[in-house]
């Protein structure tokens, strides 16, 4: 049994992760101010007729228990993210694949490194392509698109 436990683990640590972040996240760097891009995002979810449902200060968490989890650095000047739903986007794209519920909410995220000040980042993790799924990517690409110029 041990050995069995033993090679088990040994294929999960040397097996490459399933999705090494990048593959299905898209992301655009601005150089508005950190406060700007998220505004914006927080604009252009609104403006379309949205809510936000939750906004999130990712960065600030990490900050806060840094000590507890013997950080070795620190990542992010900034990092937040906003997640929202559209009842009338969120059912097409169910209508057409009852299991991409595991796509909603939809998440938008913007970071600032501490490696890299006055570049802010934007994205959102995409959903696989195909069907309705796309007009989502869209929307979320212009929301990100709207963020990153600080509007």
């Amino acid at each position: 049994m041990r050995t069995l436990l033993a090679a088990t683990m040994a294929v999960f640590m040397l097996a490459p992760a399933a999705h090494a972040a990048g593959d299905d996240v898209k992301t655009i760097e601005s150089d508005a101010a950190f406060a700007d891009v998220t505004s914006g995002i927080e604009n252009a979810i609104v403006n379309r007729g949205f809510k936000v449902d939750y906004h999130g200060f990712i960065g600030d968490m990490l900050k806060r228990t840094a000590s507890d989890v013997d950080a070795g650095k620190a990542l992010y000047k900034d990092a937040e993210f906003f997640t929202f739903c559209s009842a009338v986007v969120s059912r097409k794209v169910m209508e057409a694949d009852i299991g991409d519920i595991a796509y909603c909410p939809y998440v938008v995220f913007a970071y600032e490194t501490e490696a890299k000040p006055g570049a802010v980042t934007v994205g959102f993790r995409m959903l696989p392509d195909g069907g309705e799924r796309d007009a989502v990517n869209a929307l979320l690409s212009e929301i990100i698109t709207d963020a990153a110029d600080g509007m």
